[in-house]
């Protein structure tokens, strides 16, 4: 049988993109990468947010000159585009993908909420199958099937290790400084303090201009010094460590989402407990009150998330949130008719 070719178009970000690859590697498939916006540099970035009208012309000029006669070269059997909010390519240019890649199936899986890409169902007619991590989206929106994120083999090892006799950290936090998170971060990190004294908290902030867009348009950000971020990310291998030396992982999603974060799924992948302000993660078949604390404000010391340890799941849940099942649904070919 001939060796299946997937084309990958998915954002840098922490690196995720790598470990995707290597599971399709790994699981046999032929895999080919492209980065979904012409510039990885923080200013890029920052102006495709404010309005994909400003880095038009530049994606336009790498779509033309570099990407578009590369795909003359290679017929795929799968695209798969993991779109978030960097993702810089215009419904024409899709439209032209298609076009180049005749035999493909296309596959959409958003990485972010609809609010906070009102642009991306502009793309939505150029694909076969489109899944989502945010469960309004796919209650409302009949083309998306809801799909949770994953975890890694590095997690997966974290999980299987017998956990040291005592904790490094009783909690730990690694993320990027969006305003809300990184507020909403502080507060939890300090209120949970008497209970949880040992903490790892590292907010990552990817650039001075980043930091003082941030001043000047969020309020979370009025408090804030430089010096309190981080220049540096943390490589996947020392944070699947640090998790490794933690009791407990801290987490909050961005502005906007609703969406399990891909640290939920780690942590379950890690078999750590979490603390997360997202309430959307009591629908999910993992949850477990020993397991996983919702914060609202208020911790309660007494609660048995503080008092007891790690329940153990079934087995078959933590294979469904592997890397390994997260390629098998999106590469899935659909048993009727429909995107879906």
């Amino acid at each position: 049988m001939e060796q299946q070719k997937i084309l990958l178009i998915a954002p840098v970000f922490f690196n995720y993109y790598k470990d995707i690859l290597t599971e399709l590697r790994a699981l046999g498939y032929e895999a080919d990468y492209l980065c979904d916006t012409y510039s990885n540099s923080s200013l890029s970035k920052a102006a495709g947010r404010i309005s994909k009208k400003l880095i038009r012309g530049a994606m336009e000029r790498t779509f033309r000159k570099k990407i578009l006669p590369g795909l003359g070269k290679k017929q795929y059997h799968t695209v798969l585009v993991v779109a978030g909010m960097t993702f810089a390519f215009f419904p024409d240019m899709v439209k032209r993908m298609k076009e180049t890649q005749t035999g493909a199936r296309f596959v959409l899986y958003q990485w972010d909420s609809r609010e906070n890409l009102p642009y991306i169902e502009k793309i939505h007619p150029y694909f076969d199958r489109i899944f989502t991590f945010d469960p309004k989206d796919a209650r409302e929106n009949p083309d998306c099937t809801l799909l949770p994120l994953f975890y890694n083999r590095r997690y997966e090892a974290v999980g299987k290790e017998k956990p040291a006799g005592t904790w490094k950290y009783d909690c730990t936090y690694v993320g990027t400084a969006h305003p809300r998170k990184y507020r909403q971060i502080n507060e939890m990190a300090a209120a949970l303090r008497p209970c949880l004294p040992r903490q790892f908290i590292y907010h990552y902030m990817p650039s001075r201009l980043k930091y003082v867009y941030h001043k000047l348009t969020a309020r979370e950000y009025r408090k804030a010094r430089f010096q309190e971020f981080q220049r540096e990310k943390i490589p996947g291998e020392e944070l699947a460590e640090l998790f490794g030396e933690s009791r407990c992982i801290l987490d909050a999603p961005q502005d906007g989402q609703r969406g399990l974060t891909i640290r939920t799924l780690e942590c379950l992948g890690a078999k750590r407990k979490l603390i997360t302000t997202n309430p959307e993660v009591r629908n999910y078949d993992f949850f477990r009150e020993t397991n996983i604390y919702v914060y609202d404000g208020e911790p309660d010391p007494d609660n048995v998330f503080f008092t007891g340890e790690y329940e153990e799941l079934p087995p078959s849940v933590y294979r469904k949130y592997s890397l390994r099942s997260w390629i098998g649904f999106v590469l899935e070919e659909p048993k009727s008719g429909g995107k879906c």
